[in-house]
């Protein structure tokens, strides 16, 4: 009997960090289990060492271990295990013996024929959803990745948009106003060129949590949804709305007219899907953008007033969110937050989020720094790592070591992420790019301050863990 041979698919909405650390963790475990297996990577670039129509018919189950859509309507018939990113760091071994020992559930997707995985003429997309349905927990886990689907795609255009107009604001605060005398034509064009990047981001966001409900049908409806939002002053949250709305309306659609001749396929996929959808998500976005824009505005106008009247509760409730998973749900919960907030024109939360996220993979490389010999070689090695990880906004290079003693290092990080967040928000700091770490600091109001925060929260956590590390090692000696 051979070797088994799995395949899996791994992401995560921002495509940096957890992506490639599950495809690791996954194939060392793997390898330890004498298993062959092919990791499809999801990351910021795209699809990497893909997998094949032979890859798939080959294989004797899959892992799929993302927050963002990775299309498993092509592993029909085969054992699945669906999980989060972080559960792929975590547990790989338990993951890939669930394939093993044959407890995952077969996935079947209507549409798809018996014997193979090719898709039927239905150029729409999938009629129904898997028929391998879960518990409340699985439910709660396709909803967030359907969010950070649309997050996923978002992040480079809030990213790119927002560093142009950060660039353009060197030249003079009202640089790009051809009525003042700080006017520059270059830097009104890169505060054009910004401002519409920044634009997309509602749109982006709603179209993307569509389609990884109900594909390119449902990636329509919902840029439409965006649009009205963001026109209607919804913001982010109505892009959220109108994101799932369009999703469930298409699969709405699809279960009406299913009964249609097969021939008639492609006239629903270009004309009726389109045509139907977007005049219903108009049609129940209009009356609904009234109670969402109030609703929205409320909710920034409380975040605000909360930051500047009590910086200190907010950075401790954002250091905690963001130090609590490191990447996972909390931390994306903050930032997405903080997203939204630089869509509304305020620059100060996103600062204590982004320092609060670069603070954990910096408290762990000053820790075996400050108390290198409390360290294992590999250890010290990552360490370093991390200083480039933290230094770029890649919170995940943490992970590892919190995994060893979670209940102890973990509110470590989160005492380190809650100062650095506080101080940043007492100094007013201002912070344009929701990713980036220190490359952004020529375009950082406040950057001295800002750098101070992080280093700060950093290093007083990392004496705490050096401190924890140095009191084990008495009843386990380190071993190089």
């Amino acid at each position: 009997m051979g070797r088994k041979k799995i395949i899996a698919a791994t992401g995560c909405p921002t495509g940096i960090a957890h992506t490639f650390m599950a495809a690791e963790a996954l194939k060392k475990a793997a390898a330890n289990l004498d298993v062959d297996i092919k990791v499809e990577t999801h990351g910021q670039v795209g699809i990497e060492n893909g997998l094949t129509e032979q890859d798939i018919r080959e294989a004797d189950g899959v892992i799929v271990a993302a927050d963002k859509d990775v299309n498993t309507d092509r592993f029909h018939g085969k054992r699945l295990v669906e999980v989060p990113v972080a559960r792929g760091i975590r547990a790989p071994k338990d993951l890939i013996s669930q394939i093993l020992n044959e407890e995952a559930s077969v996935h079947y997707v209507s549409g798809y024929t018996k014997d193979n995985q090719k898709e039927s003429p239905n150029s729409a997309g999938k009629e129904t959803s898997s028929t391998n349905s879960g518990s409340n927990k699985k439910w709660l886990h396709t909803i967030y990745k359907d969010l950070m689907n649309g997050v996923s795609h978002m992040l480079p255009f809030v990213v790119g948009g927002g560093v142009l107009i950060a660039l353009s604001f060197l030249f003079g605060i009202y640089s790009s106003d051809p009525n003042h005398e700080q006017y520059n034509q270059f830097a009104a064009l890169l505060n054009k060129i910004g401002g519409l990047s920044f634009s997309l981001m509602v749109p982006i966001l709603a179209a993307f949590i569509a389609e990884s409900i109900s594909k390119r049908p449902g990636m329509v409806v919902g840029f439409i949804g965006g649009l009205l939002a963001n026109q209607g002053g919804a913001g982010f949250l109505g892009g959220i709305i109108a994101g799932f709305l369009a999703g469930y309306l298409i699969i709405l659609l699809q279960k009406l007219l299913k009964n249609m001749p097969k021939s008639l396929d492609g006239l629903k996929s270009i004309f009726l899907y389109p045509v139907l959808g977007i005049f219903l998500i108009g049609a129940i976005m209009t009356p609904i953008l009234v109670p969402v824009t109030g609703l929205n505005e409320g909710m920034m106008a409380f975040l605000a007033s909360v930051q500047s009247s009590n910086p200190l509760l907010l950075g401790i409730i954002v250091g905690m969110m963001s130090g609590f998973d490191m990447g996972g749900p909390f931390n994306k919960a903050a930032y997405v937050t903080g997203t939204a907030l630089l869509s509304e024109g305020n620059l100060y939360f996103m600062a204590g989020v982004s320092a609060a996220c670069i603070a954990p993979p910096l408290i762990i490389a000053f820790a075996t720094v400050f108390f290198r010999k409390y360290f294992t070689k590999d250890e010290r090695n990552a360490g370093m790592i991390n200083f480039i990880l933290g230094s770029t906004h890649i919170t995940e290079g943490a992970i590892p070591f919190a995994a060893k003693n979670p209940v102890v290092v973990i509110p470590i990080i989160m005492l380190g992420s809650s100062i650095a967040a506080i101080m940043t928000y007492m100094f007013g700091v201002q912070v344009p790019a929701p990713h980036g770490g220190f490359l952004v600091l020529p375009v950082v109001t406040g950057a001295i301050q800002w750098v101070f925060s992080i280093l700060a929260g950093s290093i007083i956590a990392a004496v705490i863990y050096g401190l924890y590390r140095k009191k084990i090692a008495k009843n386990i000696p380190v071993e190089e």
